[in-house]
């Protein structure tokens, strides 16, 4: 097992046609790498203000979500997941638990990322901006 320090993490929720991404505002939190079948364990301590967000989440099978290890200025890694659990830590913190893979999100992700963008009308220089504002 290897662990890391947890940085930075979005959850990639679709919504209809569109991808909703929400930056978590994190206490704390690790990334384990089981490096066996069962995949990857990620653990986000937050604000109990977050219960009511992942609260409905437990369930959907396959949420992606990017996660920044280590390091913030490090290139997030993208996961797809499911939460195993939230629970209670203390009166104002919660401990969210995914369980999931690492996803090669490399050229096969980037060329659905563009076609959808251009399926949504943008050309030019207003498909570079939310190409970039996607990744």
């Amino acid at each position: 097992m290897k662990t890391f320090k947890l940085k930075g993490l979005k959850i990639m929720k679709k919504e209809e046609d569109n991808i909703e991404q929400k930056r978590i505002s994190l206490l704390d939190g690790l990334v384990i790498n089981r490096e066996d079948e069962s995949g990857w364990l990620i653990e986000a301590y937050v604000s109990s203000e977050y219960e009511d967000y992942f609260t409905p989440l437990i369930g959907i099978s396959d949420l992606m979500i990017q996660a920044k290890i280590t390091r913030e200025e490090n290139d997030p890694a993208f996961f797809i997941t499911q939460i195993a659990s939230v629970n209670q830590v203390s009166d104002d913190q919660i401990n969210v638990l995914f369980e999931g893979f690492v996803v090669d999100h490399s050229k096969n992700r980037i060329e659905e990322m563009l076609r959808m963008i251009m399926e949504e009308g943008y050309q030019g220089e207003s498909l570079l901006k939310k190409f970039k504002d996607s990744i």
